[in-house]
């Protein structure tokens, strides 16, 4: 499974890893609707479990990802400052996808 995160998104991931909740955890994403062709994601901290795979990413941050749904290989996290403060996940190997 693949995952990418872009810069900006990588600082805000970072900053809820450092937190005191965070401890012993890791950024999972996860489908939270899905429309035919798309879905919704969203972000949470959590720890891996037998049916999940952690992908390695190259901004040195881990991700957990479902192994058995396809709509989460080849997600991309991005953080856009403008034209407001967003998380925007997507996936663009199925789809346009959908914001957090």
């Amino acid at each position: 499974m693949k995952c990418k995160i872009n810069r900006n998104a990588a600082k805000v991931l970072k900053k809820m890893l450092e937190s005191n909740e965070a401890e012993g955890k890791m950024i999972r994403v996860y489908v939270t609707h899905l429309h035919g062709d798309h879905a919704h994601y969203d972000i949470k901290l959590d720890t891996p479990t037998e049916n999940d795979e952690v992908v390695k990413t190259d901004k040195d941050i881990d991700i957990i990802l479902e192994k058995d749904d396809g709509f989460l290989d080849g997600v991309w996290i991005q953080y856009f400052y403008v034209p407001k403060e967003e998380m925007y996940i997507t996936n663009p190997s199925i789809s346009k996808g959908h914001h957090h």
